[in-house]
């Protein structure tokens, strides 16, 4: 096979060419291996290489729907044992994962050959992945702008050929907004289908889920497939899909209500780019036969971004305690704005946190409301196209005040200074739409239809009930059929 026959196959493809034996495991291994080494040197998608274990793997045989395809781990909370798990943080530059995480022995059951570990912010903390730990991830389409986080590297692998699938995975945001910024597909499944074992059961309360980007729909059916169900760990057992994803992904979503907003309170006035993507897949979805509205937006996203935040903290504050206490690292083993997330997170009150987590049901409640007449809500996933790299950082002038403000440990006088503010406009105002899906433990998907006149891509999300995880899948595929876009390489593929 060469690179180009390469290139044009999804994993679905790759592993139907192994399966009629026109390539091995090992040759696409090395295909996989030689993009790895011609592009990751400009994009920096990858932060280790699993050269021993990837040879290991296909010296021998393979089985499952995936034998044979190439791979990529995201490294955070995907742990392979015996390789590095760092979750983007210098003082866990050192360890290695002692066993496989569930999903992670799902993937290898699934016959995928694992060549590597992505690149992640600190714990996962950014939409963007600029760890200090890994130095920038690039975009492929734009070497100047970041592919997204927190699972920018697994998008950059996949935008840049490296892979035709990666894994990632959602906290608020972490799947889709990397694939909107890379012209990938991104599924973030519903609430506890895919379970989080063995270490951990539940992560961020229920916030985070793992899976994909990919380059086609049905690879993301065909992994959901392989991902969902409970394991020993998991706080309950939800439903399931009614079969497999990947086989009634060709049965028609039938006629749809979809209501479409752009309206934000984190950000007042989305970009230009951002409400063209909207109207242009409301067009879209209008011509292929479905009632299409423009809805307000069913929630509080003001009240909702606090309460996100306010989670996300207190999570920060345990994991940075967790890690220090394990490897009896100090401060400088983690990143200023990290450090920022566990003060304020070490700040909230118990009653504040409680607060902030029984308000899940009005939100619930008002997305609920809008499925009620809606069968889903498109939104832009993106509030404004890939911002540039570094963008995100505080001047200097600011880093060096915070620096004495958590030195004096007087965090809620920081939160004064509007230095507090700053982080949480710089860090939200561009991904304003994603982290509902997360607060409610709903499904939802970004599709790649939109291109802005840079030719930058602009994805867009569409949200779903519970269990919609298929209905949103079959109407990915119809649209994937009605404006295809897996040709639409990035200029470093």
């Amino acid at each position: 096979m060469r690179d180009d026959e390469y290139l044009a196959q999804d994993a679905l493809g790759l592993a139907a060419a192994v399966s009629a034996g026109d390539v091995s495991p090992a040759e696409l291994l090395a295909l996989a291996r030689a993009r790895a080494e011609r592009v990751d040197p400009r994009v920096n998608a990858l932060a280790h290489r699993t050269d021993a274990h990837a040879d290991a793997r296909v010296a021998g045989p393979l089985s499952g729907p995936l034998a044979g395809v190439p791979f990529v781990l995201k490294d955070l909370h995907q742990d392979l044992a015996g390789e590095p798990a760092t979750s983007g943080c210098r003082a866990l530059a050192g360890h290695r994962a002692t066993a496989n995480s569930t999903v992670v022995q799902r993937w290898l059951d699934a016959g995928l050959v694992v060549l590597g570990r992505t690149t992640t912010p600190e714990f996962g903390s950014k939409g963007v992945t600029e760890a200090a730990l890994f130095g920038p991830t690039r975009n492929p389409w734009d070497l100047t702008r970041t592919p997204g986080g927190s699972s920018g590297g697994s998008a950059a692998a996949v935008a840049a050929g490296i892979v035709p699938v990666a894994a990632a995975s959602d906290g608020g945001g972490s799947i889709r907004i990397p694939a909107a910024c890379t012209g990938l597909v991104g599924l973030k499944p519903g609430r506890g289908l895919v379970p989080h074992g063995p270490v951990e059961s539940e992560p961020l309360g229920g916030l985070a889920t793992n899976g994909v980007v990919s380059r086609t729909v049905r690879d993301t059916a065909a992994v959901l497939d392989v991902l969902v169900g409970a394991d020993a760990v998991s706080p309950f057992a939800p439903a399931l899909p009614d079969g497999p994803l990947l086989a009634d992904l060709e049965r028609a979503p039938g006629r749809l209500r979809i209501g479409f907003s752009t309206a934000s309170a984190i950000r007042s006035a989305p970009h230009p780019e951002a409400v063209r993507a909207v109207e242009h897949a409301a067009a879209l979805l209008a011509d292929l036969g479905h009632d299409v509205e423009e809805v307000p937006a069913p929630h509080d996203d003001a009240q909702l971004a606090r309460d996100f935040l306010t989670v996300w903290f207190v999570h920060q504050a345990v994991e940075v305690a967790r890690v220090k206490a394990e490897t009896g690292a100090g401060d400088d083993g983690f990143e200023q704005d990290t450090r920022v997330m566990a003060a304020l997170g070490r700040a909230v009150s118990g009653v504040e946190l409680e607060a902030a987590t029984e308000r899940r049901r009005e939100h619930i409640g008002g997305l609920a409301r809008l499925h009620a007449t809606h069968d889903l809500l498109l939104t832009p996933t993106l509030g404004e196209p890939p911002i540039r790299v570094g963008s995100l950082d505080l001047p200097l002038p600011l880093r060096a005040a915070t620096e004495g403000f958590l030195r004096t440990r007087t965090t809620r006088v920081l939160a004064l200074t509007g230095v507090v503010d700053q982080i949480v406009q710089r860090n939200l105002a561009w991904v304003p739409y994603t982290q509902l899906a997360n607060v409610t433990g709903r499904p939802a998907i970004s599709l790649p239809l939109h291109q802005t006149a840079d030719g930058l891509p602009m994805g867009v999300q569409l949200c779903g009930p519970l269990r919609s995880e298929g209905l949103l899948l079959r109407l990915a595929r119809q649209l994937e059929l009605a404006a295809p876009w897996a040709d639409r390489r990035a200029p470093l593929a």
